[in-house]
């Protein structure tokens, strides 16, 4: 499920900047190979975050309210990396981009949930986290093997 396409890159940078950041073949116009990895990386780096909790990618069928924020983000990660390429890279969009890499920072670490109407579904590939149960060791292993 893409969280955005290579018209909302250009629609984000407009016409002569998405051309002149992606043309790598001077030809005048942009190279789609280049754009779609710009916007493939920048959403793999936005699913490698979002992993960490939910499924991904996010399905934007059953949460629509999401879709505008991961766009937006996608977008933020996607701009730099095209700006990356031809330095230098404009405050504004350094800005955006640590702005995104914040956000998905802090929806990994749980400290921020993704704002969604109904759950988002859980990662269930991480696996069981260990818990221990009953009561506390009498014996270290140091003290175990003093004697």
């Amino acid at each position: 499920m893409l969280y955005i396409t290579n018209t909302d890159i250009e629609r984000r940078l407009g016409s002569a900047a998405y051309v002149q950041l992606t043309d790598d073949d001077g030809d005048g116009s942009a190279d789609v190979g280049v754009v779609d990895e710009a916007r493939l990386a920048a959403e793999g780096a936005v699913n490698s975050f979002l992993a960490k909790r939910y499924s991904v990618p996010v399905n934007l069928v059953a949460h629509s309210e999401l879709a505008d924020l991961l766009a937006s983000v996608t977008l933020d990660l996607a701009e730099y990396r095209l700006r990356a390429r031809r330095p230098p890279i404009p405050e504004s969009a350094e800005r955006l981009h640590n702005q995104a890499m914040g956000w998905l920072m802090e929806v990994a670490e749980g400290t921020i949930d993704l704002p969604a109407a109904t759950p988002v579904a859980s990662n269930v590939t991480r696996g069981t986290i260990a818990a221990v149960t009953g009561e506390a060791r009498l014996l270290t292993r140091d003290e175990l093997s003093r004697h």
